[in-house]
């Protein structure tokens, strides 16, 4: 079962900020890890809160992905990107 990797607006914005490498690094994970995945949640962290607590994180060194993970239509849909210290602001 493949996943289908979306990027969310914000997410593309934020990835055009960084430097190449380090975009190039998560887009990389999140194509050849986490599409390839039966469940995308057995990498990921849960977030906590009422308002985050329907989404997900995944750790990439000092770089998180926030994600939607929408099991009926297989896709995971990347919400925002950033450093650990600006990306849950």
């Amino acid at each position: 079962m493949g996943w289908t990797i979306i990027f969310a607006e914000l997410a593309r914005k934020n990835l055009a900020k960084m430097d190449p490498q380090i975009a190039q690094r998560l887009t990389t994970f999140m194509r050849e890890r986490v599409a390839k995945l039966d469940d995308p949640r057995s990498i990921g962290h849960a977030l906590q809160g009422s308002e985050l607590g329907a989404l997900w994180r995944y750790r990439v060194g000092d770089y998180r992905i926030v994600c939607e993970i929408q099991d009926k239509k297989l896709i995971v849909l990347v919400l925002l990107v950033g450093h650990r210290r600006e990306v849950y602001r």
